[in-house]
């Protein structure tokens, strides 16, 4: 048979992610890769619970189709959990916040379109938007967040420009107030509407992230949100709360999509959530990341004193992000990593333009304490080799360009 793929198809790539973590189901690899939640954070036993009430007392409805929208008390549930007005009839119950993006790629992009994206941004949000063959555009980034200058002087023409501004993926990196309230205000003024995604908000250590960018301005912003980190990522439940302008849209391409996100998992969310079970829950999970991070933080600066490795301790979330020294490529350096037990994820991905060869993305929430020394300590001897390799093959380069 000839089948013939649609241009949109050629678009599609494989997550670079999900290719490095069937490396790491190698029995005897620390995985410092993927960004999953600690299945010591899942909240088995409420979940039985909800289990068996949901179907006792709704049974017939939870494994029936449902509304598009999402489950009625679930999306007012969202509604008063955000940190402004909200009306229910905004938010859209989405499989996983990842559908979301893809949801924002259909509604909003044409092939040639230009979005705006953070350097670095999200390997996830370049994947989903990429079967619309957007002209994805990198604006300059520190860490602060987006800088407002080059923001502006990039917004002519952008459909939207899309921002995690708690604990970013893959740097950790957290907006600051000053920079939320510029960045807010100059998109308003540009007319540049903004994709905020916040998986990680509520996963802080000491205090509290400033209010959402969507709060400041909602009429000019899509919030996506995601049950995955707060409860359990194999239910793929998220949300997006979007101004009542382009709902409706953003409805019937999720109708198109799936028809709804699985009503018997909508229904056990809300019943384990419904008597305040994430305020007494969560603070498990910022503890345990919170040691996690302190720990690689201290092998980080252990292991790896004199080689001039910059990393920058973030303030929630689950990823920290690496600068090697010059002359080592991460994507070069993952293979030999792996051969001594320790996976991670090279930088350059997450670039929409030209990526950083020597970064890397470790991810500190799965790994045990003890794990994550051993791993920090294998990566540190490997680094260590191939900055010498790199500087022998340097003097050879010189002594073979000088005169005779």
């Amino acid at each position: 048979m000839n089948w013939k793929l649609a241009a949109r198809a050629e678009k599609m790539n494989p997550s670079v992610l999900r290719e490095i973590l069937k490396v790491t189901e190698r029995p005897g690899i620390i995985s410092l890769a993927g960004g999953l939640p600690s299945p010591k954070a899942f909240p088995i036993n409420a979940f039985a619970e909800a289990c068996a009430e949901v179907l006792h007392k709704d049974g017939q409805a939870a494994l029936q189709y449902g509304a598009s929208e999402g489950y009625g008390p679930l999306r007012e549930a969202v509604a008063e959990m955000l940190p402004w007005p909200v009306d229910p009839a905004q938010v859209l119950i989405t499989t996983g916040s990842q559908q979301g993006l893809d949801l924002v790629a259909k509604v909003l992009l044409d092939p040639g379109s230009r979005v705006l994206v953070e350097t670095p941004t999200y390997l996830g949000a370049l994947q989903a938007f990429s079967p619309m063959e957007p002209e994805p555009v990198s604006v300059a980034s520190d860490s602060g967040g987006v800088v407002v200058d080059d923001m502006v002087a990039k917004a002519p023409d952008a459909r939207f420009i899309y921002l995690l501004p708690n604990f970013q993926n893959p740097t950790g990196r957290t907006m600051t107030e000053e920079r939320r309230a510029a960045v807010s205000a100059a998109a308003a003024k540009a007319g540049l509407p903004i994709v905020e995604d916040n998986p990680y908000g509520e996963l802080w250590f000491d205090s509290a992230p400033a209010l959402p960018l969507t709060a400041r301005n909602p009429e000019g912003c899509i919030y996506l949100g995601s049950f995955s980190k707060v409860l359990a990522p194999g239910l793929r439940l998220g949300f997006m709360v979007a101004p009542k302008a382009i709902f409706p849209k953003l409805l019937q391409a999720k109708q198109a999509a799936d028809l709804h996100s699985p009503s018997f998992n909508q229904r056990m969310v809300h019943e384990v959530m419904k008597d305040g079970f994430l305020s007494r829950h969560v603070p498990t999970i910022r503890a345990l990341y919170k040691r996690q991070c302190e720990a690689m933080v201290a092998a980080l600066q252990r292991e790896m004193k004199g080689l001039s490795v910059e990393f920058v301790k973030p303030a929630g979330g689950m990823f920290l992000w690496v600068r090697l020294p010059e002359g080592i490529d991460t994507v070069a350096l993952l293979p030999k990593a792996v051969e001594r037990g320790v996976a991670f994820v090279p930088g350059a991905p997450f670039y929409a333009g030209q990526g950083d060869p020597r970064t890397l993305r470790l991810s500190f929430v799965t790994a045990s304490v003890d794990e994550i020394d051993t791993a920090i300590a294998a990566l540190a001897e490997v680094v260590r080799e191939q900055l010498a390799h790199h500087m022998a093959a340097e003097v050879q380069r010189q002594l073979a360009a000088s005169p005779a």
